[in-house]
């Protein structure tokens, strides 16, 4: 399949979840026995909040904040971009590598998650694509 759609990326899988009063460490556990980089911080009713990646933990741990007593909404990014599952793949690699960031939440029209993906969810011929982009933009 050469255009992927979002919806083929997060097909059947549901994606790691906690809410904006939950630790740092709680993120981090879930982060660790899930094998995931990023928690999607939702409001009560499921709403997208936030993300928290694991460079978020590496940046509050470097300045001396303790992960067990630090909640998730005085450290996580708010509003974070998305991308809705009728985009396509390139879409989103091309919205995270404008962005500098390697998780992309995939929100329906009406604002609800439907999932996440990460650099890793990409195929290869994806990402060559994406880098002969822009090596012509480079160029031009």
């Amino acid at each position: 399949m050469l255009n992927r759609k979002m919806t083929d990326i997060v097909r059947n899988r549901r994606p790691i979840t906690l809410p904006a009063t939950a630790t740092v460490q709680q993120a981090c556990v879930l982060m660790r026995d899930h094998a995931i980089g990023a928690i999607l911080v939702t409001a009560p009713g499921g709403g997208l909040l936030g993300i928290f990646t694991g460079r978020d933990a590496v940046r509050l741990l470097a300045d001396g904040h303790n992960a067990a007593h630090t909640h998730l909404d005085t450290v996580m990014t708010r509003g974070p971009a998305t991308i809705t599952p009728a985009h396509s793949a390139m879409d989103a690699l091309r919205l995270m590598q404008d962005g500098g960031f390697r998780h992309l939440p995939v929100v329906d029209g009406a604002g609800a998650l439907v999932g996440i993906a990460s650099q890793g969810d990409f195929r290869a011929f994806e990402h060559a694509r994406l880098d002969e982009e822009t090596g012509y933009w480079e160029r031009i």
